[in-house]
Parts: C-alpha cells; sequence; structure tokens
C-alpha cells in the first residue's frame, strides 16, 4: 500500500497522542517505509492498524519497536575498525578511565566489537561501557550475546580481518583464538559471548528524541552508527548538539560508515579521517 504525506502525519499525529513517542521528526522517506511494511506485515490498512494503536497499548510498543529496529554486525565495515583502534582508541589509552556510550546498541554486536577490541588492546579493565536503545527487545538480545552461527558466517571473517591482520603494518599478524571471546556450538547454531564481556556494559533504554542523557557522565567516545540517517536534518543537529554537550573535551564522535556532520554543528568539530573530535574549549 503506498502511503501519502497526509498517511504519515496521521500516523505520527497518532502514535503522539496514545504514547511519549514522537517520530515528527524522523525521515519521512524512511518511515513510510517502515510503516508500509508494517500495513504488509500485519495484513491491515492504515485506517485498521491505527485503530489498533488506538486501543491495544501492547500492540502500540510492539509497532514503535519493529520501527525501530536496525540491523547490525560484529566488526561491521572492519576498515572502519582499524581507523577506529589506530585513530580514535590509541589517543584515548593513556587516559585513566575511559568512558563510552554505544547510542542506538540494537543488539549489541558494536558493544562486543568494541569490548573486544580494547581487550586486544589491554584497555578493557579500565572503560566504562554504556549502551542504549529505545527499543527494550533489542537490548534484551544484546544481554544475551547469543547470535546465530549460520547466517553470520561473516562474523569470523570480519574478527579475522580486523583482529589478525593490521592495515597499518602488513607484516604484522596476530593468532587470536575465537573462544577467547565467544563460543561456537555448531549443533545448535549459536554464537555465544563469554561471560565477562556480557557483564561490562550498562544498558538502559532511552529515546534520543528526548535528548536526556540518563547515564549522568560525560563521555570519551560515543558511538552512534546508523542511526542519524532515520532523522531529518533539524534533528540531526539537535542530537549531534546533545553528544558535543556531553563528550568530554577532545572527546570522539562515530557516526555511521555513510553518515557525517552537516550545518552548525560541524563548526564544534574536527574532523578526523572518518571521525569528528570536540574541539578543546579555550
Amino acid at each position: 500500500m503506498e502511503l501519502s504525506e497526509t498517511d504519515i502525519e496521521l500516523f505520527i499525529n497518532t502514535v503522539s497522542e496514545f504514547s511519549a513517542y514522537d517520530f515528527s521528526d524522523y525521515s519521512e522517506k524512511s518511515l513510510k517505509r517502515r510503516v508500509e511494511r508494517l500495513l504488509v506485515e500485519n495484513k491491515v490498512n492504515l485506517k485498521a492498524l491505527l485503530l489498533k494503536i488506538k486501543t491495544d497499548s501492547l500492540f502500540l510498543e510492539k509497532i514503535v519497536k519493529d520501527i525501530t529496529v536496525n540491523t547490525t554486525e560484529l566488526f561491521r565495515d572492519p576498515e572502519v575498525w582499524h581507523e577506529i583502534r589506530q585513530r580514535v582508541i590509541n589517543k584515548l589509552k593513556d587516559k585513566s578511565e575511559i568512558s563510552i556510550w554505544h547510542a542506538g546498541c540494537s543488539t549489541g554486536q558494536e558493544v562486543y566489537s568494541l569490548e573486544i577490541m580494547l581487550k586486544e588492546m589491554g584497555l578493557l579493565d579500565k572503560c566504562k561501557i554504556y549502551a542504549s536503545d529505545l527499543n527494550t527487545d533489542v537490548i534484551d538480545f544484546a544481554k544475551k550475546g547469543e547470535y546465530k552461527y549460520r547466517f553470520n558466517l561473516n562474523y569470523l571473517s570480519n574478527f579475522d580481518r580486523v583482529l589478525k591482520e593490521n592495515l597499518y603494518n602488513y607484516t604484522t599478524v596476530k593468532d587470536v583464538e575465537y573462544e577467547t571471546y565467544f563460543s561456537i556450538d555448531k549443533k545448535n547454531d549459536r554464537i555465544i559471548m563469554n561471560d565477562f564481556l556480557k557483564e561490562k556494559p550498562v544498558y538502559r533504554k532511552m529515546d534520543l528524541v528526548k535528548m536526556n542523557n540518563i547515564f549522568n557522565t560525560k563521555f570519551d567516545i560515543i558511538l552512534c552508527r546508523n542511526v542519524l540517517i532515520y532523522f531529518n536534518l533539524p534533528l540531526q543537529n539537535q542530537v549531534i548538539s546533545f553528544f558535543h554537550k556531553n563528550l568530554n573535551d577532545k572527546g570522539f564522535l562515530i557516526l555511521g560508515k555513510h553518515e557525517s556532520l552537516l550545518g552548525y554543528p560541524e563548526n564544534n568539530f574536527d574532523k578526523k579521517g572518518k571521525f569528528y573530535q570536540k574541539k578543546q574549549l579555550k
């Protein structure tokens, strides 16, 4: 079913009226695509969908979760992780404590990826790691730390490319055993993260649109990869300004591979390769 601009506005207003969620500043194109998919999956038209949203709070919560689910993977974009190691973490390694926030953590693969990298660098113990998402289902999934094995065979390839290779020194090759960080249960089709990785992060439900720092701390690194693309430009700029406010001086903001800063917030950061570093206060 092809939805009009008026249809999307009606959907946004209905969700806003019957919940605390606000999709008014989401990218219209992205939201339209996701709502149309919901109509197909639930086998209803827009009128029936809106009626159920108004009368069934559990269904409304499910709809919000379906809209906000994002895909991710272990060491997604391996070349980016090499840069994170060389251009970000190496700049912070001498700090007595490193505070990290994964904003929009989804099902947790990014959280585990960074933990593994930090452990390999001997830095995990002095890191405080926080993660948030609007969707409580994906937070529960992240905490569990179990993923499909056969469906995610590229996890192992990504792991090898990031931890066993060195793009900055091709003569350096390191043998890192998978079992150090996760177990592979081929019979039951599972990759299971080791307990010390699952126990470290602090997970919380958080709606970025509200722009409230529920962790009450400032961060050295904020990762918000492939989230801003679902917001319109004014909301993107507001969220970036919120991140800037909650970064320590010279802290790093890491966005998605195809995301960048546009508009006035860009003036508050220095671009460092694929990443952004908060300008130091004078």
